[in-house]
């Protein structure tokens, strides 16, 4: 089945989208994102200089103002996941989808105007902190802190597993200003590389994306100051997060079915031209069976995230529909993804081959963004009507 939810437009950013990648997104690029452990900062700004990020950006501060349609970034997903270049999508998404969104939405007009022309550019680049070491996914049992004094803020504390977090310049920032777990009790600060206290040192390692890092921070008596208070209100930080999850869950999903149709075409591609016992390996029936159900499952979900990405479109995506399409999506990435390994033999197992770069990758799209079990949770609450 064709998709058909893009217009011209969309096409001709694609265009756009495959010529960046044709220049930039190389198999020596990709060996030095990995060897580093991080994209570098001149692939980020040709990004920027291309208009790959940046994209819900308002035209006044130098973006795309494609604040809703969230089809453009579907098309840079599509094709950079399709390139092999995982972690590249990743930081990508880091920015566009989980620090410009709380600037763009809920930053004040001095916040936007000092932070969003040089994101759209690629000349600052941000990053969200909110897991807590020990807390999890509970984002109420953080014991990361501001205490409020004259001027600002003085934050005390640490976060793990933060994406983009040592070379973020900015970090947007969930923190405790009051007492208790009430709602009311979090805001959100914008922490700034260089401030003193602030550390960005720790990489972890992970499983996959490693061209791509991820990072423990820490804060000791950093001084925050009034203005990077997001929206310059305090005790809105537990619903400014709630506000922006549901673009956070359609972007793993958009990521998931991505990957899964890259998986997809990489092992028909491979099974074509790979023979044994003297027949090529896709005219073995049981090859003919898995194919097709990798290119069903793709197409499934696909039509189940375009019709999430037009929801987003039209401003009627709940979060608990958010929440269907990521555990969903990245159930079935995974189930395609396993196939797409087995069908490549030993081959699925060297890291050379992308399907094998896609299969790590693919592990944590279940667990950040809210684990699958989590989601499954929020949707089961509103089935039975319990909040």
């Amino acid at each position: 089945m064709e998709r058909d939810i893009y217009d011209e437009d969309h096409e001709a950013f694609r265009g756009l989208v495959k010529d960046f990648i044709g220049r930039y997104v190389t198999n020596e690029a990709m060996d030095r994102w990995e060897a580093a452990g991080e994209i570098d900062r001149a692939t980020m700004l040709a990004a920027g200089e291309a208009g790959l990020i940046g994209l819900s950006v308002p035209e006044e501060f130098g973006g795309a103002g494609m604040l809703q349609d969230y089809r453009f970034r579907t098309i840079v997903m599509e094709e950079v996941i399709a390139a092999g270049a995982g972690s590249l999508a990743g930081a990508f998404g880091i920015q566009d989808d989980l620090a410009v969104p709380y600037l763009v939405h809920m930053g004040t007009p001095e916040q936007k105007a000092k932070w969003l022309p040089r994101m759209a550019t690629g000349e600052v680049l941000g990053a969200l902190a909110m897991t807590d070491p020990g807390a999890g996914s509970d984002l109420r049992g953080i014991k990361t802190n501001a205490k409020k004094v004259d001027g600002g803020y003085i934050l005390n504390g640490a976060k793990t597993f933060i994406s983009s977090g040592t070379t973020a310049d900015i970090v947007v920032t969930f923190v405790k200003t009051g007492e208790g777990n009430r709602p009311d009790a979090f805001s959100l600060l914008i922490v700034e590389k260089g401030m003193e206290g602030f550390d960005q040192g720790k990489k972890l390692r992970k499983m996959g994306f490693h061209g791509w890092e991820t990072a423990e921070l820490s804060f000791t008596d950093v001084f925050i100051p009034d203005e990077n208070l997001i929206s310059g209100k305090e005790g809105q930080g537990f619903i400014q997060l709630m506000m922006n999850l549901p673009l956070e869950r359609l972007s793993i999903g958009v990521a998931a079915a991505a990957a899964a149709e890259a998986a997809t075409n990489w092992t028909i591609a491979y099974t074509k031209d790979r023979e044994a016992f003297g027949e090529r390996v896709a005219d073995f029936q049981n090859t003919r069976f898995r194919l097709a159900d990798m290119v069903t499952t793709t197409e499934a979900m696909w039509a189940y995230v375009d019709r999430a990405l037009l929801a987003y479109k039209d401003r009627k995506l709940s979060a608990e529909d958010a929440a269907k399409v990521k555990f969903w999506t990245t159930e079935r990435e995974w189930e395609v993804l396993d196939m797409g390994v087995q069908l490549h033999g030993g081959y699925g197992y060297i890291m050379e081959y992308p399907i094998a770069k896609a299969f790590t990758d693919a592990r944590v799209h279940r667990i950040y963004g809210g684990t699958n079990e989590i989601m499954r949770d929020l949707v089961g609450r509103q089935i039975a009507g319990k909040r």
